[in-house]
């Protein structure tokens, strides 16, 4: 088993390969089978969940529990999705800082991108499985703006490619089987990039903001994601851009009908074996040869 130690933050982000914080860390554990076997003692690796403050222009803005990880990547992702920047020139800096009580982000925003921050801005406090936490009015539900290009075909094949190269690019999860994983997938399958948290939000916000600060286009592959699919899902892939989002489990009803609106390729439930298809058939070929 990986120790604490080695499962740091990823040196991928130099600013995460700054932090302190270990992404898991071991505590002791007591395994009780069922039946006449006795217990056994044993050490457990377990995610690390930290308070993650977004602060803009010295203003707090959001605090969420996150795997302190690729912070970088979440403060873009973060931001794109909230719609706070509409691209990554909106952002002039990022400071991180480390204290007892979590991790902060201090974001500059562009003059224009500020005043417009200042105008809406609204108070949440983040919690990992809820992505509407401080909302106070249904007409503020994210809502993405409909894409005006068709998105691509993509094949079974590489759905499946995929799919399977997934399990073995998730090591956080490996070890402590307590994570969220999204990833980003060209179009032939093959995985370009693989974010990790204990929240599901959080780590599509991750894998968006690494894919906006390499320059990746969102007509160039497609999002996987190890959860349900839900509408909130659906609005952060359509704000960034992509066509096609692929989930493990079974969307909501509000993530279909957004998937709809988005003109979006909607797979769910995806497992080795088989997928179900919820919107987009016609842009899922039956191999890579009809892509």
């Amino acid at each position: 088993m990986a120790t604490a130690e080695t499962l740091k933050p990823t040196a991928e982000s130099s600013d995460s390969a700054e932090l302190h914080s270990p992404v898991a860390v071991d505590v002791p554990t007591l395994i009780v089978p069922f039946g006449d076997r006795p217990p056994s003692a044993a050490d457990r690796l377990i995610p690390v969940e930290t308070p993650i403050n977004l602060v803009y222009a010295t203003i707090p803005f959001a605090v969420m529990m996150a795997t302190p990880s690729d912070l970088e990547d979440f403060a873009y992702g973060f931001s794109l999705t909230e719609g706070i920047i509409e691209q990554t020139t909106d952002l002039r800096s990022i400071r991180i800082t480390e204290n007892e009580s979590g991790i902060t982000l201090d974001m500059d925003l562009i003059a224009e991108r500020l005043h417009a921050h200042l105008a809406r801005r609204r108070a949440l406090t983040g919690r990992t499985g809820c992505g509407l936490c401080g909302i106070e009015d249904l007409n503020a539900l994210p809502r993405a703006h409909p894409p005006s290009r068709t998105p691509p075909v993509v094949s079974a094949e590489s759905i499946g490619r995929a799919l399977a190269a997934l399990d073995e690019a998730q090591p956080l999860n490996n070890e402590t089987h307590a994570v969220h994983a999204t990833a980003w997938a060209n179009l032939d399958g093959r995985l370009t990039a693989v974010r990790e948290d204990v929240g599901r939000h959080n780590a599509l916000d991750k894998l968006i903001g690494y894919l906006l600060r390499n320059g990746i286009s969102p007509d160039d592959g497609f999002v996987v994601v190890t959860s349900r699919c839900s509408f909130e899902l659906v609005e952060k892939v359509a704000a960034f851009g992509a066509g096609t989002i692929v989930a493990i489990s079974a969307p909501t009803s509000l993530a279909l009908e957004r998937a709809r609106l988005h003109n979006m390729t909607l797979v769910g439930i995806a497992r080795r074996d088989t997928m179900t298809v919820f919107h987009g058939r016609e842009r899922i070929s039956a191999s890579s040869g009809e892509a």
